[in-house]
């Protein structure tokens, strides 16, 4: 059967049409084109980010790099006026994530799908009626998973949690190398992670005879950090600076207090702007700490830490309380200054030769 694709833009057409295929949706089932996982070296797990010690060096060599790896600089200003569907991508990265609790992924696995999905979008435009926006998260956790996780599923194993559309792995392949083209192939990204364990060790209560307080702070702050990706502001703050605002927050303290007593010239990098970090760590602060004050940590100056009672984190946390979930979705809209009613969904293509509906 032939199909139209008329509807695609000229820019895209002939990329997405590669992505189109004319065998019978049953041949979904096959697995032997799921075989394509590159190798990775047998790391243990872990349930945290473990950066290696960082001297001032390497961080400014970091800071110089990192903006090779953000989305395009208008790409927040298209978010906000709506030329991105933020609908899409809140759904696509509420999905990512409860993948990533699913099969207990790393953090970095997480971060790096998102940093990869807002990358693509920001440079290369996508028909929004659905399908695509899906097919381009299957292929960036795809990606992301195979850069970091020991054991990957196969790619169907991977489309779980309800997804709209069932991909064949042939055609996520495929989005993956134009992901990954589109990308320059640069998939070792520079990251807020890259960061946490600099600005940790520069608080006075996480010396390394306090390794206590070191890995809660980092846990706190690793949740942090992925919650930023629900939130569209936060695409406006480079990686070492998100990494900065969630520590200072993640230890409970206020900006201030960063000033003061762990001494703003020690905590703060020469080249990281702590202008910038102020209005970072108030955003946290408004969408996700007071909203869940559980999970706010004590300042470690004060008193010894103790294991907060629920050491699943931020990520879960909202996941479990309403007011979390609600709120993470106002700053979306409010910041996007569009109307209230959101546009109406479009039908769903079920009759994509590429998809099936589960």
């Amino acid at each position: 059967m032939s199909h139209s694709h008329s509807h695609l833009p000229d820019h895209s057409a002939p990329a997405l049409n590669s992505l189109y295929c004319g065998e019978d949706a049953r041949e979904v089932a096959q697995q032997d084109a799921d075989t394509w996982i590159s190798s990775h070296p047998q790391l243990p797990p872990s349930s945290t980010v473990l950066s290696p010690p960082s001297d001032d060096n390497t961080i400014a060599k970091l800071i110089d790099s990192e903006s090779h790896f953000m989305p395009l600089s208008d790409y927040l200003h298209r978010c906000r006026h709506r030329s991105i569907d933020i609908t899409a991508r809140q759904d696509s990265i509420n999905w990512i994530h409860k993948v990533h609790v699913h099969y207990e992924f790393r953090p970095l696995t997480a971060l790096l799908s998102v940093n990869y999905f807002d990358r693509f979008l920001s440079s290369c435009s996508l028909p929004e009626n659905g399908w695509p926006i899906q097919l381009l998260s299957v292929a960036c956790l795809s990606l992301a998973a195979k850069m970091e996780e020991p054991d990957v599923p196969l790619l169907l194993d991977l489309q779980i949690l309800e997804p709209k559309f069932i991909f064949e792995p042939k055609n996520i392949q495929k989005m993956e190398l134009r992901v990954m083209a589109n990308l320059n192939w640069r998939l070792r990204s520079i990251t807020p992670f890259d960061y946490l364990d600099y600005f940790i060790s520069k608080l006075p209560s996480c010396s390394s005879t306090k390794p206590e307080n070191f890995n809660l702070v980092l846990k706190k702050s690793s949740d942090l950090i992925l919650n930023t990706t629900r939130v569209i502001d936060f695409l406006g703050f480079a990686p070492s600076t998100v990494a900065a605002a969630a520590v200072i927050s993640a230890a409970g303290k206020n900006f201030d207090t960063i000033l003061l007593k762990a001494g703003g010239g020690q905590f703060f990098h020469e080249r990281v702007n702590k202008e910038m970090v102020r209005s970072c760590h108030q955003l946290i602060e408004e969408y996700m700490i007071d909203t869940c004050p559980s999970d706010r940590l004590k300042d470690l100056s004060d008193e010894p830490l103790v294991d907060p009672a629920s050491p699943a984190g931020v990520l879960d946390a909202a996941a479990a309380c309403e007011s979390c979930s609600t709120r993470s979705e106002n700053p979306i809209l409010a910041s996007s200054q569009a109307p209230e009613t959101e546009p109406i969904i479009k039908r769903l293509r079920s009759t994509a030769p590429d998809v099936q509906e589960p």
